[in-house]
């Protein structure tokens, strides 16, 4: 199964009030296990960054300034994610963004039934732990040593890592074992057709040879006083 885990940079917290995506990075996964293919894209929100969102991910508006418009390269993301089920951290959050910038230009609209929310299947096996991608990246033995600040490409890949943990780690081989026809299973014979009788053997030649039997003399010889000669 194809699955895209993606994550989004914005100007700040609701699309409603003028707010843009400004970067998205997306992982690919098939049965779980990352392909290597993914995709990034930084875009020019024709807006100002406000400072607070600038702090979080150290996107500046100069920055910005020269990177194409969302609906330059929307075309590129729609063909990577597909039709795949989109895996994302509250989910909600990007999912809102992402079908702002389609509405937009003018673009479908994501179906929210291929939305996979992994701050909720958190909350449903840690129940009353903290969720943060931060939290399960130390509850699951993910290095983030390198993350400095958040990064859409950088956050996919790393709760790319979380989802296989949420779900139950990766299992490799299971699916081939699956797949495979189950070994027979050989039926106990009743006692009275079990065949105990034991065949004969030749009896094998077990004598030195006269040659040993030399050798062993002249060994014999060279032993000065032994101890049977006492």
């Amino acid at each position: 199964m194809r699955e895209i885990v993606f994550d989004t940079e914005t100007t700040g917290l609701d699309p409603k009030t003028g707010d843009r995506m400004v970067e998205i990075g997306c992982v690919e996964m098939v049965n779980r296990v990352e392909t290597g293919a993914t995709y990034h894209a930084y875009y020019n929100p024709e807006r100002d960054m406000p400072a607070g969102a600038e702090a979080v991910h150290g996107l500046s508006s100069a920055f910005l300034s020269d990177k194409p418009l969302f609906r330059d390269t929307a075309q590129e993301l729609i063909d990577f994610i597909g039709d795949a089920p989109l895996v994302a951290h509250n989910a909600g959050f990007d999912f809102g963004f992402l079908n702002n910038e389609l509405a937009l230009v003018d673009r479908e609209p994501v179906d929210l039934g291929r939305m996979v929310d992994t701050v909720a299947i958190a909350r449903k096996k840690h129940p009353g732990a903290k969720n943060s991608l931060d939290a399960l990246c130390s509850r699951y033995g993910v290095d983030r040593s390198h993350r400095v600040k958040h990064g859409a490409l950088l956050d996919a890949e790393l709760l790319a890592q979380v989802y296989v943990e949420l779900m139950g780690g990766r299992q490799i081989g299971l699916e081939l074992a699956a797949e495979a026809p189950a070994p027979a299973v050989e039926q106990a014979l009743p006692q009275s057709e079990v065949n105990t009788t034991r065949l004969a053997r030749k009896p094998r030649p077990h004598a030195a040879s006269a040659e040993e039997i030399a050798r062993h003399q002249a060994f014999i010889k060279q032993i000065e006083t032994p101890i049977w000669g006492k």
